[in-house]
C-alpha cells in the first residue's frame, strides 16, 4: 500500500466516524422529536382537535426548505424528509385518539 492510500484510507475511517456520530445523533434528535409530537397527540386527543394540521404544516414545510437552503442542502429532500416525518406524527396521533 501506498503512502498516499494509507492517508486515504485514515481520511476515510474519520469521516465514516464523523458520520457514525451525525447518525446517532439524527436517531437521537428524531427520538426526542417524536416524544415531543406524541404529547402533542395526547393533548389533541384529549380536546378533540383533529390529527393534521395543514396550516402548520405548510409552514414547516416552508421553514424547514429556507434552512436547508441556507445550509446547503436540497430543499426538495428536505421537503420530502419532513413530509415522511409529519406522515408518520399523524399515523401516531390517529392511533393515539382512537
Amino acid at each position: 500500500m501506498t503512502d498516499a492510500e494509507t492517508r486515504a484510507r485514515a481520511v476515510l475511517g474519520e469521516l465514516r466516524r464523523s458520520i457514525d456520530n451525525l447518525d446517532a445523533i439524527l436517531v437521537h434528535t428524531l427520538a426526542e422529536r417524536f416524544r415531543c409530537t406524541q404529547e402533542v397527540g395526547k393533548l389533541k386527543a384529549a380536546h378533540d382537535l383533529p390529527p393534521a394540521d395543514p396550516a402548520r404544516e405548510t409552514a414547516q414545510v416552508e421553514r424547514l426548505r429556507s434552512m436547508a437552503h441556507e445550509a446547503g442542502l436540497d430543499p426538495e429532500f428536505a421537503e420530502k424528509f419532513l413530509n415522511f416525518i409529519i406522515q408518520e406524527v399523524i399515523r401516531h396521533h390517529e392511533r393515539i385518539r382512537s
